[in-house]
């Protein structure tokens, strides 16, 4: 195996002999690992009914989820779309381990067409907005047994330190505010709801683990005081995704034990020794559980030699749009050359017309010549989820690598019929 790859470039090439690149693959065996690590650490440190809802806007993919799936793992939505991926695999059959709905729906300014579903599924329906709680009522009918809130905490000591992507929280269009959290809550059990759940999302791909820790000590005192002012108990808490991915070489991965050992530590002063009733901890880690295990492979097309130095391959923004949107940085492999010396700097570009069309500014990397095969890392989240048509770019393939090595199709190549066939 190439350092840091599961596959080969002997893989990749014969692969390439029948797929043309750009593709995405996936590798199974590192998702069910980080997910088994995931479990491990939640559950070494006194959580047994500890779950994640996978974030399934990350990579929408019923093949993935299945894998997921039958690692016990449910599913956070966002979207109509989302939740009929869970209903195709059949998420919303069978309860969690702990006994929550396999299915959490997550969504804003959302449509009763959407929260419809969510109810068909027994989906738990985590209120963006206390409005929201009287358009459900009007719009599709009496409220769920199961709810749950999305809690804006407003302004705040930062916890973590890339919120850049998510934004600090008073900005946030998500979630409601601690007086309207109380009324909600009311309103909800005055409607006939019997269970809750109290949810908050204010972390983004970070790998400090005292950003999840105070998350966790945040919400539980808020289980305290909602117990004292309303008599609810809240039933479990969901601390939002945002776990990181160390997508830089010299970037630390996020210390999951001392996650484990910091919530535990919480965990016990708030609820173990003032003797109050079990308090379900839960997550929604989508980039952490499938982004280090995603590689969109491209080829080397062109070289241009101007003000800078330009390789062009035949993946573009579309295929992949972080590094546009937000400056994010992955790590690029030129297969078979991994220890050949760093000489040239380049930018690494595709042929959309926008100047942000950049895989990597600046990058030192080995010669590139024509026909070499680039790797991007860790981009098994929002990556071919975020992809889009501009210019008339298709969406690329999606290959599932197996654990015996083989590689599974496990989403076709767009085609000019597909991108052209809904004009009328």
């Amino acid at each position: 195996m190439t350092p840091n790859l599961p596959f080969t470039k002997a893989q990749i090439e014969e692969l390439i002999t029948t797929y043309p690149t750009p593709f995405y693959i996936y590798n199974q065996s590192g998702i069910e690992q980080t997910t088994e690590k995931l479990y491990s650490t939640f559950n070494h440190n006194g959580f047994e009914s500890y779950q994640n809802y996978y974030a399934v806007k990350a990579l929408p993919n019923p093949h993935i989820m299945k894998v997921l799936q039958a690692k016990g793992m449910g599913f956070d939505c966002s979207s109509l779309a989302e939740l009929l991926l869970c209903e195709k695999i059949g998420a919303h059959l069978k309860p969690l381990a702990n006994g929550l709905p396999s299915v959490m729906f997550t969504s804003n300014d959302t449509e009763a067409k959407e929260f419809a579903k969510a109810r068909e599924l027994g989906a738990v329906v985590n209120f963006d907005d206390i409005t929201h709680i009287e358009y459900f009522k009007k719009n599709v009918g009496a409220l769920p047994e199961l709810v749950s809130f999305r809690y804006n905490p407003g302004p705040m000591r930062t916890f973590g330190e890339n919120n850049f992507i998510i934004g600090q929280p008073q900005d946030a269009k998500f979630g409601v505010t601690k007086e309207q959290l109380f009324e909600g809550y009311r309103i909800c059990k005055e409607s006939g709801s019997t269970r809750f759940g109290l949810h908050t999302m204010v972390a983004s791909n970070e790998l400090n683990p005292t950003a999840f820790i105070e998350t966790t000590r945040m919400l539980l005192e808020l289980v305290i005081e909602i117990k004292q002012d309303l008599d609810i108990q809240i039933e479990f808490i969901n601390l939002g995704g945002g776990m990181g991915v160390n997508y830089k070489p010299e970037q630390k991965p996020l210390d999951l034990d001392m996650v484990g050992q910091g919530i535990r530590k919480v965990y016990d002063e708030l609820i173990t020794k003032n003797n109050l009733p079990e308090v379900k901890i839960v997550t929604e880690n989508g980039r952490f559980v499938t982004g280090p295990h995603g590689y969109l492979i491209t080829t080397a097309i062109h070289e241009k030699h101007i003000y800078k130095q330009y390789i062009g391959v035949n993946a573009n923004m579309a295929n992949l749009m972080r590094p546009g949107m937000y400056g994010a940085y992955h790590h690029i492999n030129v297969l078979g050359k991994e220890n050949s010396p760093l000489t040239n700097t380049y930018d690494i570009v595709g042929s959309l017309c926008e100047n942000n069309d950049k895989f990597a500014i600046d990058r030192l990397l080995p010669q590139i010549e024509i026909g070499d095969i680039l790797v991007i890392q860790d981009a098994g989240a929002h990556g071919h989820a975020m992809g889009f048509n501009y210019n008339g770019k298709l969406r690329s393939a999606e290959f599932l690598m197996q654990p015996d090595g083989a590689f599974k199709m496990i989403r076709r190549a767009e085609t000019y019929e597909d991108l052209f066939r809904t004009i009328v």
